[in-house]
């Protein structure tokens, strides 16, 4: 995952506090789910490999062990080659500027075909991305977390998919983006270079470091985004309740902007959900490793991803896209709650500083204004992500 707007942690850790998934008796809903199921002991097989420091990190000559291992996957599924009878698209270089350049790469992807004559053109992509940093003589940035996780999701769900006796209406495409640590450029080059028309193309589902939570906190909470640009979305992820001890915290994706491969499809106005369960401080660490990784946690998310991808491809109903996203009070309420829940557990090791004391304090007091008119204009939301990003560089 990026570096860039790392208000993403400030915003994940306000809907930790203040969203929470439906409740069951609230709104009762009967989903098929599939006979097959995540089996955790895959999820690690796949984890731990691409996770290995013989991969160096899966950049340079990892990257191509790495996409040589989803590829033999995907052959020994029997699945259709994504890219004219061959798994692999070739990325070519890019300069950047100056004497950056983004090296050459290659995405890996696959096709579960529709069994309905009229939606089997329409296409749900899953995506993830499988590069990482790579290494720095002899410091190596496993990525078990970032992306790892993701990429054994991936690999799981293809297996599902391909052994579970009744294969769904619409197709689905399996890719493993590369260069997602090289602004996006594996998915940015999907985008423009599909090879299926983009338009049928009609939702995308990406996941990104599923497997650890925000902050080391202990949650188990996945992070959803996009679906305030789809009433589709919205439906399906109203319709499939999360697996027994995940919940799930939905975030408008104009809070954060641009954080993984969602991007691009987001630039070109295709309905996406991004999953993700935040940001922890081994963050593009050499200390992202294996043995850190929550594996309850990713097979609920990756269970998750699996019985929604289902859902939506079954579906009568195509996925839109509106542009237009109302605010919510609830983002209000919710940097509210961390602002009031850091003045009462001040951290003795770490006491805030009166610069410190004085924003929790301002927050305090302006969030009670907003919600006491019960309505959020445009300035108080460029105010609250202002706040956010000062209370992430000053005070988490």
């Amino acid at each position: 995952m990026r570096r860039c707007a790392l208000i993403f942690r400030v915003c994940c850790l306000s809907l930790v506090l203040g969203f929470h998934s439906q409740s069951l008796a609230e709104k009762p809903l009967a989903v098929a789910r599939p006979q097959e199921h995540i089996r955790t002991e895959h999820l690690k097989t796949h984890l731990n490999y691409l996770a290995d420091p013989e991969l160096r990190g899966r950049s340079g000559s990892g990257s191509k062990l790495a996409g040589e291992y989803i590829k033999q996957h995907f052959e020994r599924l029997q699945l259709e080659p994504l890219f004219e009878g061959s798994y692999f698209q070739a990325i070519p270089s890019a300069s950047i500027g100056g004497n950056a350049r983004i090296p050459s790469g290659r995405n890996v992807g696959a096709i579960v075909r529709g069994t309905d004559p009229k939606l089997e053109n329409e296409f749900l992509l899953i995506g993830a991305h499988y590069d990482h940093l790579g290494s720095s003589g002899e410091t190596i940035f496993p990525g078990a977390d970032d992306n790892a996780s993701g990429t054994s999701m991936l690999l799981e769900v293809a297996r599902v998919l391909t052994e579970s006796p009744v294969k769904p209406k619409r197709s689905i495409i399996l890719i493993a983006f590369d260069l997602e640590e090289r602004m996006l450029w594996g998915s940015r080059w999907f985008v423009n270079h599909s090879p299926v028309p983009l338009e049928q193309i009609k939702s995308v589902m990406i996941a990104d470091m599923i497997g650890r939570s925000l902050g080391d906190l202990d949650l188990k909470t996945v992070f959803v985004m996009g679906s305030e640009h789809s009433p589709e979305l919205t439906e399906a992820l109203d319709a499939v309740p999360p697996p027994k001890g995940l919940d799930v915290a939905r975030i408008g994706v104009d809070l954060i902007g641009v954080r993984s491969d969602y991007g691009p499809f987001w630039n070109e106005q295709v309905p996406f959900l991004f999953f993700s369960t935040g940001q922890h401080p081994d963050y593009h660490k050499p200390t992202d490793t294996a043995e850190k990784i929550d594996w309850e946690q990713t097979t609920l998310v990756s269970t998750l991803i699996l019985e929604l991808s289902i859902r939506i491809a079954d579906s009568e109903r195509t996925p839109t896209w509106v542009e237009e996203v109302p605010t919510s009070i609830e983002e209000v309420k919710s940097v509210r709650q961390i602002a009031l829940r850091l003045l009462a557990n001040e951290n003795p090791a770490k006491p805030l500083g009166a610069s410190q004391l004085l924003l929790l304090g301002h927050i305090k007091v302006n969030t009670a204004k907003i919600l006491d008119a019960g309505t959020v204009s445009p300035a108080d939301r460029t105010w609250l992500i202002r706040v956010a990003q000062l209370l992430l560089f000053s005070v988490l």
